[in-house]
């Protein structure tokens, strides 16, 4: 199954608040948990796939485990009605895909707004477990707070999990080396003595985003660390001291931290 899967991996969250090159990441414990918001991608994935060749889109309703096989309810949605039947005919020519039965249930699914005047069709698709990152996210604590959405190649979760944050971002690691996967945490919100306002990268400033950028494509965030925060000050222009004072306040940002 897919996950902006745009290249950044959990790491995109862990960032210093001291001055030295081997920052700690800082974190809430999560007593009262934490929602967050995923994007993610892998590959064998069919729904990667369709929704990356049409312009229609796919919501998960269910994902079951039948002997030994994905099943899963999903609602295709799109603007025109060749756009959903072009998605309806890949995933059935898939070979991601083990077979696909068109559900002809007067269901009603446009309590969703994203469903809202649109071309549907409503499908039960069989396929191999190794080819979907559901159970993976599932069985570590990930448990999904709505449909998820796949759009252009990329899956949209929002999930609950009541671990720490430093365990959320190891279990996402985990998750994306086992499953070659890319994810992103778009959006954490803890509720607790504190209610943090929900942020996104786009709360970011121009600036915060470039370094930020900079870092995790440099691997500053790999484990082991590719440049340290010395190089990576040197690669800004910037001193070593303005470099984690830029990835501090990303951190306060992302995470809602102090």
């Amino acid at each position: 199954m897919p996950r902006e899967h745009e290249g950044e991996g959990p790491t995109d969250v862990a960032t210093d608040e001291s001055a030295t090159d081997e920052p700690s990441v800082t974190s809430t414990a999560g007593q009262n948990g934490n929602q967050l918001t995923l994007k993610l991608t892998h590959p064998n994935c069919w729904m990667r796939e369709v929704t990356a060749e049409t312009d229609a889109q796919l919501l998960v309703n269910a994902v079951y485990i039948v002997e030994g096989q994905v099943k899963t309810h999903v609602v295709a949605y799109a603007e025109s009605r060749a756009a959903l039947e072009e998605l309806v005919r890949l995933t059935h020519e898939s070979e991601h895909t083990v077979s696909v039965t068109e559900m002809y249930s007067q269901h009603d699914f446009g309590s969703d707004s994203a469903l809202e005047k649109k071309a549907q069709r409503s499908l039960l698709v069989e396929y191999d477990p190794a080819k979907s990152i559901h159970d993976a996210l599932v069985s570590r604590g990930f448990m999904p707070q709505e449909p998820i959405r796949i759009r252009d190649g990329w899956e949209y979760w929002t999930v609950a999990a009541d671990d720490s944050r430093e365990t959320i971002q190891e279990k996402l690691e985990t998750v994306q080396s086992e499953g070659d996967a890319e994810i992103t945490v778009q959006k954490i919100t803890s509720h607790g003595s504190v209610d943090y306002p929900e942020v996104s990268l786009e709360r970011l400033s121009d600036r915060q985003r470039e370094v930020f950028e900079l870092a995790r494509e440099l691997g500053y965030y790999d484990s082991p660390r590719q440049i340290s925060g010395t190089d990576l000050a040197e690669e800004l222009g910037i001193s070593k001291t303005t470099v984690h004072e830029h990835l501090r306040k990303v951190e306060a940002t992302l995470l809602g931290s102090s």
